[in-house]
């Protein structure tokens, strides 16, 4: 079964979010030696919006997706300005695959198998941190 994130939906008609979502409560993670600051987005509206129109990514700063139950996550990047790279992460938090996404492209990126999370750091983060599939990230909620 493939569900789509739900950032990934358009709005009603009238109530399309013009700029970028206030920022969202944080958590951190940890990648072996590197801390992630990562917003969290665990809503249908925090998840619809995830990164939309912001301008920067700062650093080990990112956006964690977390849904209710696994499920094969894909993920496009309309209305997103900065290009990124998304970690598909199971429940026990081993990287099931990485994917890097073109700012604004309706191309989908999903996850290889079900997953109930999902981090978009700044494109190429992952690369430049050695951190691949089958890594594990701590700390998740």
């Amino acid at each position: 079964m493939l569900a789509t994130a739900a950032f990934a939906l358009p709005l009603p008609a009238g109530a399309q979010r013009q700029g970028p979502q206030p920022a969202l409560p944080t958590t951190q993670l940890s990648a072996g030696i590197h801390i992630i600051r990562a917003e969290v987005a665990n809503t249908d509206a925090t998840r619809r919006d995830g990164l939309m129109f912001r301008r920067e990514l700062p650093g080990n700063d990112g956006m964690l997706f977390v849904f209710e139950q696994p499920d094969v996550q894909c993920f496009w990047m309309r209305n997103t300005l900065l290009p990124l790279s998304i970690a598909f992460i199971a429940d026990d938090g081993t990287i099931v695959n990485i994917e890097d996404m073109a700012p604004q492209t309706e191309d989908p990126h999903c996850a290889k198998k079900p997953v109930r999370y999902a981090l978009e750091m700044s494109q190429g983060w992952f690369k430049q941190h050695g951190i691949a599939a089958g890594k594990k990230l701590d700390g998740l909620p």
